[in-house]
Parts: C-alpha cells; sequence; structure tokens
C-alpha cells in the first residue's frame, strides 16, 4: 500500500515516525484533559474510583470494536503478531501483569500517564520513565534478558488463541466492547471525559492500520504495532544514545508525540506546573516502581496501553490475562497502602 500512497522521498521507516507523532500528539491532549489512566479507577473505595475505571472502559471498548471492525473490512490481520502466538506464556504474563499493576501503584500512575504528565511538568514522572526505560531496555536486550526468556519458556502450549478462534467468533470480543461500554455509561463518568476516552480507543486502530496497511511495504517491511509505551520509551532510550547508529521508529514518534500534545493541553488550560520530587522515602517508592513497570511490561508483553488498549483489542487471551493480573494487583497493592 505504500507504495501507491506516492512518497519519493519518505521510507516506511520515516513514515511511521510521523504517525507515530501524530497519534501521540492526539493521545497527549486527550489524556491530559481527561486524566485518562487505569490507576485512577483501581485505586481507592470503589464508588471514588468508578468514573475513572468507567473512562478507561470506554478507551477500551472503542479500541476493540474498531480493530475489530479493521480486521472485518480485511485491513489488517493479526495472525502472525505476538499477542496471538502458539504458546500461552502464562508464568510472564502473570508476574509480569502483577508487577507493572503494583509498579503503577508505587508510582502514581501508569506508563502513559507518566508520560503525559511529563509534558504538564511533572519531573518526578520524567525521572520515573528514564528508569522505566533502562529496566525494560535491559530486560529485552540486556543483563535482565536471560530472565525474560527463561520465563517466556514456561508456557502452555496451544493456549495462545485468539478470542475471536472461539465458538461464535467475533461475538466474543465485540460483547466485551459492549459490556465494557454499558459499564462506562453507567460508571457516572462526565460524558465529556467519555467522549475523550472513546477518541483514545480510536487512535489504537488507527495505529493498526496505520502501520499494518498504509505503510505496509514488501520491500521496506515495519512492525505491525498500535499504542503502547513499554517498547516505545526503550526505543526512545536507546536511540537518544545512539542515533546516529539506529533510525528513530514509531515508538520514537508517539513518545515525543505524547510529550508535546500533554504540553499543548496543560498550557492551553493554565495547568502546568513544575514539580518533583519531595525527599527520599518518595524517590525510593518510585524508583522502587519504576524498575517494577520496567521489567513486568516486557514481561507481559505491554503496559496497560500496550498489552490493555492494544493487546486486547486484538482479541488476543494472552493480553486479556495481562490486563487482568495488572488490575488486580493494582487493586490490591492500593489497599495495601491505604491500609498503612
Amino acid at each position: 500500500m505504500f507504495e501507491e500512497l506516492g512518497f519519493e522521498e519518505l521510507t516506511p521507516v520515516a513514515a511511521s515516525v510521523l504517525l507515530g507523532l501524530a497519534l501521540g500528539l492526539a493521545y497527549g491532549v486527550l489524556a491530559q484533559r481527561s486524566a485518562f489512566c487505569l490507576r485512577r479507577g483501581m485505586v481507592g473505595r470503589w464508588r471514588d474510583c468508578l468514573p475513572a475505571a468507567g473512562v478507561w472502559a470506554m478507551g477500551l471498548a472503542c479500541a476493540i470494536a474498531g480493530t475489530r471492525l479493521a480486521v472485518a473490512a480485511g485491513l489488517i490481520s493479526f495472525e502472525e503478531h505476538r499477542f496471538l502466538a502458539a504458546d500461552l506464556p502464562l508464568a510472564s504474563v502473570l508476574l509480569g501483569g502483577a508487577l507493572f499493576g503494583a509498579g503503577m501503584v508505587l508510582t502514581g500512575g501508569c506508563a502513559s500517564r507518566l508520560t503525559v504528565l511529563v509534558g504538564t511538568g511533572n519531573l518526578r514522572a520524567l525521572l520515573v520513565l528514564v528508569v522505566f526505560a533502562v529496566v525494560a531496555l535491559a530486560a529485552m536486550k540486556g543483563a535482565l534478558a536471560p530472565v525474560r526468556t527463561a520465563l517466556g519458556a514456561a508456557s502452555i502450549p496451544g493456549g495462545g488463541m485468539s478470542l475471536a478462534a472461539l465458538p461464535g467468533g467475533e461475538v466474543w470480543p465485540l460483547g466485551l466492547a459492549f459490556v465494557l461500554a454499558l459499564i462506562a455509561f453507567r460508571s457516572g463518568a462526565r460524558i465529556p471525559h467519555l467522549a475523550m476516552a472513546a477518541g483514545i480507543g480510536l487512535l489504537v486502530p488507527l495505529g493498526w492500520v496505520g502501520t499494518g496497511f498504509l505503510l505496509l511495504d514488501d520491500f521496506d517491511p515495519i512492525p505491525v504495532q498500535s499504542m503502547g509505551f513499554t517498547g516505545p520509551m526503550a526505543d526512545t532510550l536507546f536511540w537518544t544514545v545512539a542515533a546516529t547508529s539506529i533510525p528513530a521508529g514509531f515508538g520514537t514518534g508517539l513518545a515525543a508525540g505524547v510529550v508535546a500534545g500533554s504540553l499543548a493541553a496543560a498550557l492551553a488550560a493554565g495547568e502546568f506546573r513544575w514539580q518533583s520530587l519531595e525527599g527520599p522515602r518518595q524517590t525510593g517508592r518510585y524508583m522502587t516502581g519504576a524498575a517494577m513497570m520496567g521489567v513486568g511490561g516486557v514481561l507481559a508483553g505491554g503496559c496497560t496501553v500496550g498489552a490493555g488498549l492494544s493487546g486486547v483489542s486484538t482479541a488476543s487471551l494472552a493480553a486479556l490475562v495481562a490486563l487482568a493480573a495488572m488490575a488486580a494487583s493494582a487493586r490490591a497493592a492500593g489497599a495495601v497502602l491505604e491500609g498503612r
């Protein structure tokens, strides 16, 4: 498809940076204004966090519905995507989800939320993201990679199925989207926030179609990917220190776009404020959480957006298990912290 767009001097990789930047800008604005974050919907008394959970549920519902429509239209296929691998690395997914969920409670936000907060002047979030990216990169390609490999080997053969492969086919993912939308409308969340969450959710199929259809080039292929922050943050860190050796990609554009979009939204609303860490105790807590999210995001196959919004939209059972582990762990960690 990319050859038919008529770009003569733009490669698919370069175009993917622009696509990531555009999607990131939109995400940054919408997430900053709606305070979109799974952690906000999991920590605290249920009646207090239900509206935030409803906002997140609406984003997931639209991500699933939009992606399944793109699949039905033949624009994208996930047959060979890592989310639908033949084997289910259950130990890795469960442990990774649990680590990420508890980590985002310790840091005060998931990786996506912290990226948004960087644009509002939050230096705590910036430091957490640096540690998060370093640890994630170590788990992907460095000293912690053997741990990832060993846990990934403990898999269930044939367990990595798609919900759409069950009897009834697309009824399952679309039914899940309907239930999530119903929960969102009954959560008490404000309609403008639900609308913005819907916009965030629709960025997911746009990412899939953009990288898997519009930028498809058999001679210069790029990975099929969508919204997420574990891989993109690790890629951005790697590119930052080795830009003369490796090109920027979709993830680098996405990360930059989210910060820029959030910054624009915060400045427009008069909400830009410099913030920093308050002391050694808080610093230790945030750094611990950052490391947990870095390892957890890699083991689980992504963060709350990467494995959550994007992963579940592929109808992946592994992504659904990872998201459930994140939510349960965040809820438990929040209860422990509040009990102190």
